[in-house]
């Protein structure tokens, strides 16, 4: 059993998508750290005058143990009437909102308009719904992931669930990125960190959000803690959604040595999945340490014995875990 010298370790991860969500579950279930969460903001959008989340709902309903987990998004046992009557009405209804979940975006959008911070109502909801780990914004302000196809710049969300990702992504901007300021929790989290993890999440469309805000990046880079990535990619293909796609049309590599060359001048380790094991000499000769590992993460068990083995066989938290910490 993980034995700890003086105090728990402090472990932040950003995270954003189904990948992210995963790891957040195996962590969360460790009892002998102390877990935060930095999500993903910039997929929000209005959809039929309620502010929509979806990241970070992703995050809450995953750590609830109230997700759908056939979809990894939404909530189980949901029911579709609101959105059936929306569309008897003449609405357009291609972004899918269970009845449960415009409950949701309901106390949200009133909590906006009653003037309560993003985050603060973020934390509200988790705590509502029986999540004990902190979920972090990195900005209360809005940003938007604006994506410029062949029909020119659209919504993210138009891209990801109208139009199934099919387009070839141009380009990619953050609307309103420049112009946020982080939250004192994002960089308390980060000051205070002894391990820093970057989900196995969509290095585009779910990290490159959270880096784009003034003074993230920096704080990162400043970090006295390891700073270590999982890939979101098993032989150049994504748990699900469109990270190889959107890598590929950028005129990245799609490859676990892709990933770790976009983080490279961020981290200090990256794991890989097993089948990827040939591509360990490049990333280590690029100055960053390789570990290899199942990363599918396939269910409860698989996520929490990933999130132990990164702990135990990929870190050295300064003294702070055992040898023993993946028994």
């Amino acid at each position: 059993m993980t034995q700890f010298k003086v105090n728990k370790p402090n472990v932040l991860l950003l995270a954003g998508g189904a990948g992210g969500a995963k790891l957040a579950e195996g962590l969360a279930a460790m009892e002998e750290i102390s877990l935060s969460i930095i999500g993903n903001i910039a997929d929000d959008e209005i959809f039929h005058g309620l502010w929509v989340s979806p990241d970070i709902d992703t995050l809450t309903y995953s750590l609830s143990g109230l997700v759908n987990r056939d979809q990894g998004w939404g909530l189980a046992d949901e029911g579709s009437k609101a959105l059936e009557m929306l569309k008897i009405l003449g609405n357009d209804t291609w972004m899918f909102l269970g009845d449960k979940d415009f409950g949701l975006h309901i106390h949200r959008s009133n909590r906006l308009r009653q003037g309560y911070s993003r985050s603060e109502i973020a934390s509200e909801i988790a705590q509502s719904l029986g999540v004990k780990v902190p979920l972090i914004l990195p900005t209360d302000d809005v940003v938007q992931t604006r994506l410029k196809t062949n029909e020119g710049w659209i919504l993210f969300q138009d891209y990801f669930v109208r139009q199934r990702c099919a387009p070839d992504v141009l380009d990619i901007r953050f609307e309103g990125a420049e112009q946020a300021k982080p939250t004192s929790q994002a960089l308390t989290a980060i000051e205070q960190a002894d391990l820093i993890i970057i989900a196995p999440s969509n290095p585009i469309l779910s990290i490159e959000p959270i880096l784009s805000i003034p003074g993230l990046k920096d704080a990162l880079q400043s970090s006295k803690a390891s700073i270590l990535a999982v890939s979101p990619l098993i032989a150049g293909k994504p748990f699900k959604g469109p990270a190889d796609k959107v890598m590929a049309s950028l005129g990245l590599e799609a490859s676990a040595i892709g990933v770790a060359n976009h983080y490279r001048d961020l981290i200090d380790q990256i794991v890989i999945d097993d089948q990827d094991c040939e591509a360990t000499a490049e990333i280590e000769d690029m100055g960053i340490a390789c570990g290899l590992d199942d990363i599918s993460m396939r269910d409860q068990a698989d996520k929490v014995r990933l999130a132990r083995s990164i702990l135990a066989n990929h870190v050295s938290f300064n003294g702070f875990v055992s040898s023993e910490a993946a028994q």
